[in-house]
């Protein structure tokens, strides 16, 4: 029998190139196995950007020209001229007749199983509505909708259910279909979509190991060649979707090397693939478990062969459009909360008065309206950017990062708290989904690890141009402290010095501007102005921190993930600002007008003002009397415990 073993990192991470993040760490000092690790997760993150055009990749992305260019193209930061809607009446007929299906199922009490996870019935009657094809092409037996119309789909799933909507992303986005689509054969992906596209087998993706979440360096399961298939052993954690007879993405080492292999699970456990069950608060209507190969097969031909990069470039790919679903589901989780809020404050009496007539109230229900907006703004926004071919990798962390946090604060700071003691209770929305509710802060990278990441994309070209240069002479002459007084220090440096000051006077002395601006409200396109300008000057802020830390930035986690924030929200008010601007309702505009407010003095470092708080209640108390868009589809549970 084979066994389990770890790969050395010197084979593991042999790529032979130079990252960026290999080459930072190396002049800081770290340690060689360190600098290969981080070496390898770099390099995939580099295959990946040469997977799309030039004018797509990240230096070319709307978040890094705002940063680092001195014009803003603000036309790419609202939508981006892909349909929200679709004309094919494929796509909307599966898209309705799902709806229906959960809304039926829902309404019936029979969504869940006897052991409450989602039922069979319901999954099969998903796939005969074609729901787990829509993002598969005509020609492999899915409807091929636009990722635009899936993302908003999935906001209106979401306010059937939310575990169902999150089950069409993970086949979806982060399991087998898109592996598939983007790394395939044309023989893989006539082989394997279709039974993809019909329901007949979901998929997910099997990444996580004991040892490996965030650290992708430290994979142990591994594939033997034998003969025409591969033996694989190991072991794998926090799998969700997986079940036998199911279709998972493998990642395993090859030879040392990540890999992806397309696994068709049995239909029943065998001594070769076993599931490992625990206990989970989260995805408790979902079937997530651990998965143990001992000498499992699978064909040669079902391995996926990028052309460029290994396994950890495949699996780095498809985490956006997973982030994008992630803040599509927000966006319909939260209306849930809006929709659940709203009678109650309507019935709950407090000293002879409804609290809807409360200020608190209104604040939390205006303060929801805000988030609800900003998650519909981001996700609009991000698929359009995926629809255009761009990779948005920086934007996608924007929308995944806020969505989650929103989510989080939604739960408990504004739907519980209304709700009161009340929310405990077994059958109440909060109560029963709580874990629910928080687990998107860890899903798709947990929020303030994502942010460095975030930072470090948004750095790397100008660290690589200005300061890579700099560490460079100085381990050249063994320079471990610059002196600039000392003229052999001066004189090591001039040439990269000077490239700097260039850069640095050539940015002061080009104005910026932004534009073109479409038509918006006087205080929304204040806002966006703002965040504009923000964003422009960061360029300088962050660099000053390149260059105070120089080598030792890396283990500055705290100032990189702060800086991080603040222009992951100057994005969001600039997002949000010519979402709501342009949308034809007014208490969107009003709600995105409170949300961007609230940001902006966020990072002016300002209080409330009377004004903003009396804008929020003022749309607080017409969401208690009117409504908001979207929610009237919202599934509603009743008042638990009412009093007479």
């Amino acid at each position: 029998m084979t066994t389990t073993k770890t790969i050395p990192a010197e084979q593991l991470v042999a790529t032979g190139r130079t990252t960026f993040a290999a080459e930072a760490l190396k002049l800081g000092g770290k340690s060689a196995d360190e600098v290969r690790r981080m070496g390898a997760v770099d390099a995939a993150d580099d295959d990946v950007e040469a997977l799309f055009a030039a004018r797509y990749q990240t230096t070319n992305s709307p978040i890094h020209r705002a940063v680092w260019e001195r014009h803003i193209p603000i036309d790419l930061f609202h939508h981006s001229g892909v349909d929200l809607l679709t004309d094919d009446p494929h796509v909307t007929a599966a898209m309705q007749q799902s709806l229906a299906v959960v809304k039926r199922h829902r309404e019936a009490g029979t969504l869940l199983d006897e052991n409450r996870k989602i039922s069979p019935t319901v999954l099969m009657e998903l796939a005969a509505a074609g729901y787990w094809g829509l993002l598969i092409p005509h020609e492999f037996g899915g409807s091929g909708a636009s990722f635009t119309a899936f993302a908003s789909f999935l906001t209106q799933m979401a306010m059937q259910d939310p575990t169902i909507a999150g089950l069409a992303s993970v086949h979806g986005c982060i399991g087998a279909v898109d592996p598939l689509m983007t790394f395939g054969s044309r023989e893989q992906q006539l082989r394997l979509l279709p039974a993809l596209a019909s329901g007949e087998r979901l998929s997910a993706f099997a990444l996580t190991e004991p040892c490996a979440g965030s650290d992708m360096t430290a994979l142990r399961t591994t594939a033997v060649r034998d003969g025409d298939e591969y033996i694989v052993n190991g072991e794998k954690l926090f799998i969700t979707n997986v079940q036998p007879g199911r279709m998972i993405g493998l990642v395993c080492l090859i030879d040392g090397v990540p890999a992806v292999l397309i696994a068709e699970l049995p239909p029943a456990e065998t001594p070769e693939f076993q599931l490992k069950k625990y206990g989970l608060y989260a995805l408790k209507h979902t079937h997530n478990q651990g998965i143990v190969f001992k000498d499992f097969r699978v064909p040669c031909r079902n391995r996926l062969i990028p052309e460029a990069g290994d396994g950890l470039t495949i699996a780095y790919h498809g985490l956006n459009r997973g982030r994008v679903a992630l803040c599509a589901n927000a966006a319909g989780t939260m209306r849930l909360m809006l929709a659940d809020m709203i009678p109650w404050a309507q019935f709950r009496r407090t000293y002879g008065a409804p609290i809807a007539h409360r200020e608190l109230v209104q604040r939390r229900l205006g303060e929801l309206a805000g988030l609800i907006v900003a998650c519909d703004a981001l996700t609009t926004w991000c698929a359009g950017l995926l629809d255009l071919g761009y990779r948005g990798e920086l934007e996608c962390v924007v929308a995944k990062i806020f969505a989650s946090e929103a989510q989080k604060h939604a739960a408990i700071e504004l739907h519980m708290k209304t709700h009161g003691g009340r929310s405990f209770l077994h059958g109440h929305l909060f109560g029963d989904n709580v874990h629910e509710f928080l687990a998107p802060c860890i899903y798709e990278g947990e929020g303030e690890m994502l942010g460095l990441a975030f930072f470090k994309s948004l750095v790397k070209q100008h660290g690589r141009q200005y300061f890579e240069p700099i560490g460079k002479a100085l381990q050249a002459q063994g320079i471990r402290q610059p002196n600039m007084l000392n003229p052999a220090h001066a004189w090591a440096l001039r040439t990269p010095l000077s490239n700097y000051a260039g850069w640095w006077m050539g940015q002061k002395l080009q104005p910026s501007h932004a534009g073109p601006w479409p038509k918006l409200p006087a205080q929304l396109r204040r806002h966006a102005e703002f965040a504009a300008s923000f964003l422009q000057a960061s360029a300088f802020e962050i660099s000053a921190t390149m260059r105070k830390h120089q080598l030792k930035l890396a283990d500055r986690q705290c100032r990189m993930a702060e800086l991080s924030l603040r222009v992951q929200s100057a994005v969001v008010i600039l997002c949000t600002s010519l979402y709501a601007g342009q949308h034809a309702n007014p208490l969107v505009q009003h709600a995105g007008d409170v949300l961007a407010t609230s940001l902006v003095n966020q990072l002016r470092g300002l209080r409330a003002s009377d004004g903003h708080l009396k804008s929020m209640t003022a749309l607080g108390a017409t969401i208690a009397e009117q409504g908001f868009p979207g929610i009237d589809a919202a599934a509603v549970t009743p008042i638990l415990m009412p009093y007479h």
